[in-house]
């Protein structure tokens, strides 16, 4: 059976292809993290290579880190003071079907457009996770892409080359603009590899109702980190969202 496409793009060369995704990036959305309610026993699901989990172990949270993906969470360990900050807290699982007990966590974070991979019931499950896994009062993080945004400002192909890699990503716009693939392939040390990403788009007054079906309650939306002011031409959706 083929890998699923959430499988074959998070692997180990991510962090070359990709160097700008790194600490420093990740540090002001951390800190906005913290200043918009995240604190105590926090699940940072969908971690990758636990960048942002770590920067919330520095600030005090009680974080642990899940991931699918083996290789990017074997190389959270290349981080400084990873060793030390995150020993035992990054659990490689699904996020459809959470290893921790029910109400175990009083935060989540669920970051860089990390939701939206599994179809309609997939998704729903993962919903049904957060909620199950958050405490009566509990807060949840779900940062997003912003459907109006994705839409108008789309590049059909880019071409991106580094000293080792080349990346060519092809996108469109499917299901009636409710999906977003895009075929990517990487070339890097002469060897290439292909595979298509597919992410569902879904709206705020969707992400309502799907989120109060399992105790959830949309209390903030917030178009970005630098508190872009939400609607159509904001950069992503950050919902800020309670556990009944």
């Amino acid at each position: 059976m083929s890998a699923a496409w959430f499988e074959e793009a998070f692997r180990a060369d991510y962090r070359a292809v990709y160097p700008h995704r790194d600490l420093e990036a990740a540090r002001p959305e951390a800190r906005w993290l913290v200043a918009h309610g995240v604190r105590g026993r926090t699940l940072d699901l969908c971690c990758g290579f636990a960048r942002h989990t770590l920067l919330l172990r520095e600030q005090g949270v009680d974080v642990f880190g899940l991931d699918l993906s083996e290789d990017l969470l074997a190389a959270a360990r290349t981080l400084p003071d990873a060793e030390r900050l995150l020993a035992g807290r990054l659990v490689r699982g699904d996020a459809r079907e959470l290893p921790f007990a029910s109400a175990s966590f009083a935060s989540l974070v669920n970051l860089f457009s990390s939701f939206g991979y599994f179809g309609e019931l997939g998704d729903e499950r993962v919903l049904a996770e957060i909620g199950r896994v958050l405490r009566p009062g509990g807060l949840a993080l779900l940062d997003l892409m912003n459907p109006a945004f994705v839409r108008a400002n789309l590049r059909d192909e880019t071409r991106r080359e580094g000293e080792d890699f080349l990346l060519r990503e092809r996108r469109a716009l499917v299901d009636g603009g409710r999906r977003v693939v895009k075929d990517v392939e990487l070339v890097r040390h002469g060897e290439s590899r292909r595979w298509r990403e597919d992410v569902r788009l879904y709206e705020l007054a969707e992400l309502r109702t799907k989120l109060a079906a399992h105790g959830l309650g949309v209390r903030e939306v917030h178009g970005g980190f630098a508190e872009e002011p939400a609607g159509d031409s904001a950069p992503r959706l950050l919902l800020v969202v309670t556990r009944d």
